[in-house]
């Protein structure tokens, strides 16, 4: 008699299945690869932004890796998440042996592989277009970590919408924090360089928090790295146990 596949097999099977079908939504090249490599490409050949003394790129860099993964985790895993549940596909798996629990696992796994591939892209372009180099101090461990958390808060926080409102609603929401993280985020403009009550909040977003950690990482900045990575922590711990909590299949 066969038995129901273990938490495991099916957490890993439904990944593959979710990587398959990134790879063949063309919207999401535009998102996910596409806007940060133009906001990397084209804001490190202007001299409009006040990125400080370095070159433009040391501050660029890292806000364009932070930008895609709020570009993967929050709107392109949100908004697929979402239309997966509008459709009934969500239904249909709710029936098998994954778990909610096991299906999160899995399109979580599924993001971070795409922004693995949107790293090695951003960084090689940075350093053979660019000419950009780690500066001192820059740290794998951290950046890795960083990376981690911001995955966890931003998917969270793409999971929750997706889980919990109706597909339209996670649509213009999810492109709506997006424009909002690309402006409050220190991605493009220092926070420091926006008016007091903007500054204040941005300052407890996780965009700001995921850039500076990575500006830490990379060498770039020297902000304060145990707040951004506490600010990154309790956003994610926060969004995906709410996540868990309310999403619905249906």
């Amino acid at each position: 008699m066969s038995r129901p596949a273990s938490a495991l097999a099916s957490t890993v099977a439904q990944t593959r299945m979710e990587l398959r079908l990134t790879s063949r939504r063309g919207e999401n090249v535009l998102v996910t690869i596409v806007i940060p490599v133009v906001v990397l490409l084209f804001f490190a050949s202007v001299s409009v932004l006040p990125t400080g003394d370095g070159a433009p790129v040391d501050f660029l860099l890292p806000g364009a890796l932070a930008l895609a993964i709020i570009a993967t985790s929050l709107v392109n895993l949100g908004i697929a998440t979402a239309y997966e549940r509008n459709y009934g596909v969500l239904k249909r798996l709710g029936g098998s042996p994954l778990t909610r629990t096991n299906l999160l696992a899995a399109k979580m796994t599924t993001v971070l592989v795409v922004e693995v591939a949107q790293v090695v892209l951003l960084v090689a372009i940075a350093a053979l277009v660019l000419g950009w180099r780690p500066g001192p101090g820059a740290s794998p461990i951290i950046f890795v970590v960083a990376m981690l958390l911001g995955t966890l808060a931003f998917a969270g926080l793409g999971l929750l919408m997706a889980g919990a409102l109706r597909a339209e609603a996670t649509l213009a929401l999810a492109n709506g924090l997006f424009i909002a993280f690309l402006l409050l985020g220190g991605i493009i403009l220092p926070v420091s360089h926006l008016p007091g009550p903007l500054a204040a909040l941005a300052d407890l977003l996780p965009a700001a928090a995921l850039a500076d950690a990575f500006r830490v990482a990379l060498g770039s900045g020297d902000g304060d790295l145990g707040r951004s990575i506490a600010v990154l922590a309790i956003w994610g711990v926060a969004a995906v146990a709410l996540a868990v909590r309310t999403f619905r299949w249906e």
